[in-house]
Order: C-alpha cells, then structure tokens, then sequence
C-alpha cells in the first residue's frame, strides 16, 4: 500500500464552520467557576449553608404539617360527623411518617352512610348549630328551614337528638307552625277581598 504524503483536503463548505470554531476558541478568555472570589464567595457559602440548615427544614416541617392537617380541614368544613376520628388519624399520621394520611384524606371525603343509618344524619352536631345561628340571624330560606327541621325529626325518631338539637327542633316547629298560620291569614284576606 502507497502512503499518500498529503493529507486529506477539507471540503469548502466546512472551512467556515471550522475557521469560525477556531476563531472562537483563540478569543475565549479563561473559565471562571463562580462571579464570586475571595471573601465575598466564602459569606455567599456561609449564606446558603445557613439557610439551608435552618430556613428549608422549617419550611419543609410546615408543609408536612399543613398537608397533615388538611384532611381534618375538609372534615371540618364539609361537617363529617366523624371529623373527631378524622383529626386522630391525622395525628396518628404525623407519628407515622405520613403513612396513615391517604386513609384520613380518604375518610373525610367519603359519604357516612352507616352513620346516617344509626343516627339518622350524615351531618356532625356543629352543622346543626351553625344552622340554629343562621336561623336565628334570619338567614334561613324555607326549604333550608324544612330540610334542617326534616333532619332533626329524624334524628329524634331514632332517639339521639342531643339536648340542645332538641331545642332547635322545638324552636323549627315553632317557627314553621308560625309561618304556616301566616301564610293561612294571608290566603284568608285575599280570598275575602
């Protein structure tokens, strides 16, 4: 085999590429790993050492408990008759690892039915007194009145209306058997005239 004494010739239409690259590569400066040097890069370090040992565990424990917390939240506010259960297995979740919080997220979405089956409300006992409240500021509609009023006699029918619930039903029917004896004054007077 012949060796060839010339090297290959490099086509036209790569010498721009290759000349650019090279020009590129004799302007370039030396390579700095940070904008920071000296003192100033070791109180940047100090910095960012600082908080990351103090400021993201914190950070990081509040949101753990925030997270933990949420499903007693919901419990609270969609007004599970079992938010008392929701919000010890949230407890029990914080001193688990978490292992435990899928079940209570769970749990405080779901419908109580066995629990409207023995007590006759899927409602827990705050529900009933925020609703008292409201009736008491006159916030109620009559369809919010009979539907409260409907609940509570159910309740009352399987014999676990608390005492004060018992009040609020009295005070329903009361309020109702006013409403109604309104309501027949006035069909009476218009029907007269």
């Amino acid at each position: 085999m012949p060796i060839s004494p010339l090297p290959p010739r490099i086509p036209k239409t790569r010498f721009p590429a290759i000349a650019g690259a090279l020009s590129l590569v004799l302007i370039a400066g030396p390579a700095r790993a940070s904008f920071l040097s000296g003192e100033a890069l070791d109180t940047a370090a100090n910095v960012i050492a600082w908080v990351a040992l103090i400021l993201v565990p914190v950070i990081a424990i509040t949101v753990f408990w925030i997270v933990h917390v949420m499903p007693e939240k919901i419990a609270h506010k969609r007004h599970h008759p079992q938010t008392q259960a929701i919000q010890t297995l949230c407890l029990l979740s914080l001193v688990f690892g978490g292992l435990l919080w899928p079940i209570a997220w769970l749990w405080a979405y779901t419908k109580p039915v066995a629990y409207r089956m023995a007590y006759g409300t899927d409602k827990h006992d705050d529900y009933f007194h925020e609703a008292g409240e409201k009736l008491a500021a006159g916030g109620m509609v009559a369809d919010e009145i009979r539907t409260l009023r409907r609940e509570l006699d159910e309740m009352h029918a399987r014999g676990t209306l608390p005492p004060k619930l018992f009040k609020l039903r009295d005070d329903l029917g009361e309020l109702t058997d006013a409403a109604r004896a309104g309501e027949s004054d006035t069909e009476q007077g218009s029907g007269g005239a």
